[in-house]
């Protein structure tokens, strides 16, 4: 028996308890009321699709800046936040997750094709947790069958909302992130490696390739050598 199913057997008894995103938080969208206009030379930042869809836990550096005005009524995101894609060309795609696992230090804006959702008590999942919960595969299918469509696939709040996730005590979110991390660390260097033998590799096809077809350079060479032995 692992650690983890340890703690679950001394925890959560009768099994972890699971419960829906409606009766542990609110969802939200994200900017309204913006132009095309209003993405060039931004004074404030928020958090792109793209950004969403690509990483599981939120960039809050990236540079994208939308035009804010002062006194503007806006949602700001917080730590903790967990982001949603809201559409995708296909079904598999729809719902990607993204989860502010950093403190926010400067107001910081979701863009509006995406879905926010806050819990009521930010103690009740860890950032760390949800950001690999949302993107498992269980949840995936989920995610997955709040959207419909048909050359366009579009999340529905309301089924989104019916979706139920497991709440394990914090102590064992915890031991799961730490062992989550542990792999995605060893992931990286992994991919690190890989790619250092890679150009290593591409580097040494180069120079094979460029002497191998540089018939210019063989010809002179070969005539250097014949006039040697003559």
């Amino acid at each position: 028996m692992s650690q983890i199913d340890e703690l679950i057997a001394q925890h959560c008894p009768n099994g972890v308890e699971f419960k829906a995103l409606s009766d542990i938080g609110v969802i939200f969208g994200g900017l309204t009321g913006k132009s095309k206009a209003d993405f060039t030379n931004g004074n404030a930042r928020f958090v792109s699709y793209v950004n969403v869809f690509n990483n599981i836990a939120v960039n809050i550096e990236a540079p994208d800046f939308v035009k804010i005005e002062a006194g503007e009524r806006q949602r700001t995101l917080e730590r903790g936040d967990i982001l949603f894609t809201g559409s995708s060309e296909t079904a598999e795609e729809v719902g990607m997750s993204s989860v502010i696992t950093a403190d926010v230090q400067e107001p910081l804006y979701l863009n509006s094709f995406c879905i926010g959702y806050r819990l009521n008590e930010p103690d009740v999942l860890e950032p760390g947790f949800a950001k690999y919960l949302f993107r498992s595969d269980a949840m995936r299918k989920q995610l997955i069958r709040t959207a419909s469509g048909v050359t366009r696939f579009n999340v529905s709040k309301a089924r989104l909302a019916q979706v139920k996730i497991p709440i394990p005590p914090l102590e064992i979110q915890r031991e799961i992130v730490k062992v989550l991390d542990t792999f995605t660390q060893l992931e990286a260097e992994l991919e690190a490696e890989l790619e250092a033998e890679l150009e290593a590799r591409r580097r040494q096809y180069q120079y094979y390739r460029d002497t191998l077809l540089n018939f210019d350079e063989r010809m002179s060479d070969a005539s250097k050598q014949a006039s040697k032995q003559e």
